[in-house]
Parts: C-alpha cells; structure tokens; sequence
C-alpha cells in the first residue's frame, strides 16, 4: 500500500484508539467521512482508504462506523455537511482536500481531524507547522505547490521545444490557488509561457481543454 496511505492510517487509527480507557466497554467507533469531490472520482482513494482499516482488523458495519458525505460542485455546502457528521457523535472527522478541512476546522474545535489531498496545510490556516500541528487537525500533503516548478522542468526536459503551457486550477479551491502561484517564477525561469486554464466544476474541463488548443498550447500542467 501507498506509504502516504499508511501514514495516513496510523494516524487516524492512533486519533481512534487514544481515548480508549474513556469509552464504555464494546463502543464502536463512528468516523464521519467528508469529500469535497464527487463519490465517483473519489472511489479509489475510498477503497485504499477501506482496504487499509481492513487490514488493521476494523470492518465497517461491524467494528466501525463510517458516515459519508460528498460534495463535488457547490463546496458552499460543506460547513453544513460537516456539521451534520459532527452531530451524528463521530469520534474522528476524515475529511479530503482543503476545502473539506477547512469546513470542517470551522465546525469542531474538539474532534480529531483528519485530512488529506491537502496542498498546504501551514498557508491554509490548518496547522501551525508539520512538525508540529496543534489543535485538532491533521493529516497528510501532497505538497503539489512546491512540487509545481519540478513538474514544469520535467517537462521541459521531455519535449525541448515547448513555449507554452496551459495550467489548470480553480480560482474557487484554496489547495490550487497556490499551485498556480507557484508556477509564475519556474516558467519564467524555464523560458515558458503560462496560459491559465481557471476551471471551477468538472462539466466544464472539456470546453477549457479545447479553449487552450485553441489559444496554442502544446502542453499541460
């Protein structure tokens, strides 16, 4: 299993058993499960997710309890979906991207939050350091803004010859706003020119796509 995935796990399971001595006797644990994606495009991430408890002995239904909420398009709704999980009594808050976690930091002070799919937890207000998260959050990143310079010289290694890049992000997600951000130097640096593909819902990629093949683009990031 993904490293990351298992980090991920041993946190959460730590997050679960912690106040063990507290709890009656025979308590299954409740874990709210809040996505700011849509079920389909959250599925293998989920089944990773599943699979791993599986293998730490926790089968959902009978060892643990797991309540779902995903919210793909109007992230508006999250605070309100992440209140209602946190009504249910969950034990832990799993919540995935930095939408969801900041919804979720906003409604519990007090349960365990864990994220993931988060770009930068330290820049979005979600943990004071990585070393030292404090308060109730934290999780794992995919650390995509410092990254965003790498991926650019990795592709101009690969195809020489490209001078112009589009760069898809959402002007709407905290986690991709930085990653745009952090692009503007390494281009420049690498001699590319950056054409902003700002996309905030899934049915409108396909227009975006055909809009940066239009523009001249030769390449995406």
């Amino acid at each position: 299993m993904n490293s990351r995935i298992w980090f991920f796990l041993c946190t959460l399971l730590f997050a679960l058993d912690a106040p063990v001595e507290a709890q009656p006797p025979k308590k299954v644990p409740r874990l709210g499960y809040l996505a700011a994606v849509s079920a389909s495009a959250d599925a293998p991430r989920l089944e990773a997710f599943r699979q791993g408890l599986r293998e730490f002995g926790y089968i959902e239904g009978q060892s643990i309890v797991i309540e779902y909420r995903h919210e793909g398009r109007r992230f508006e709704r999250l605070p309100d979906l992440a209140a209602e999980l946190v009504n249910l009594k969950i034990d832990v808050l799993v919540v995935v991207t930095t939408n969801a976690a900041l919804a979720a930091k906003k409604i519990t002070p007090t349960i365990p939050i864990v994220f993931m799919g988060v770009t930068d937890p330290i820049a979005a207000g979600l943990v004071e350091s990585l070393a030292r998260p404090g308060g109730n959050t934290t999780g794992i990143t995919n650390m995509a803004a410092v990254l965003t310079g790498k991926r650019l010289e990795f592709l101009k290694e690969t195809i020489p010859k490209v001078s112009r890049v589009a760069v898809l992000w959402d002007p709407q997600a905290p986690g991709s706003i930085p990653q745009w951000k952090e692009s503007q130097l390494p281009a420049r640096e690498l001699g590319l020119e950056l054409y902003s593909m700002e996309v905030s819902s899934v049915d409108k990629y396909e227009a975006a796509f055909k809009e940066a093949i239009n523009a001249g683009n030769t390449a995406s990031g």
